[in-house]
């Protein structure tokens, strides 16, 4: 997943991450880029709900219960 990245980048990204957010909102920044990704993921695997499309109202056309009679008015 992470490609080139070694054990030793790894922990220079996390000391750096770490001297930036402090040990109290790291936990809290994590979180909340796991649910970005998350999010991101669930949007990419569902094609039919896009923003830009407005959501298709199915109409039902009203039917007279008898087709063979007429109403009056």
């Amino acid at each position: 997943m992470f490609g080139s990245l070694g054990m030793p980048e790894l922990l220079v990204i996390f000391a750096v991450a770490l001297l930036v957010f402090g040990p109290r909102k790291l936990p809290d920044v994590g979180r909340s880029i796991g649910e970005a990704i998350r999010g991101f993921k669930k949007a990419m695997n569902e094609p039919e709900s896009s923003p830009l499309e407005e959501p298709k109202k199915e109409t039902k056309a009203e039917k007279p219960s008898d087709p063979g009679s007429k109403s009056t008015p």
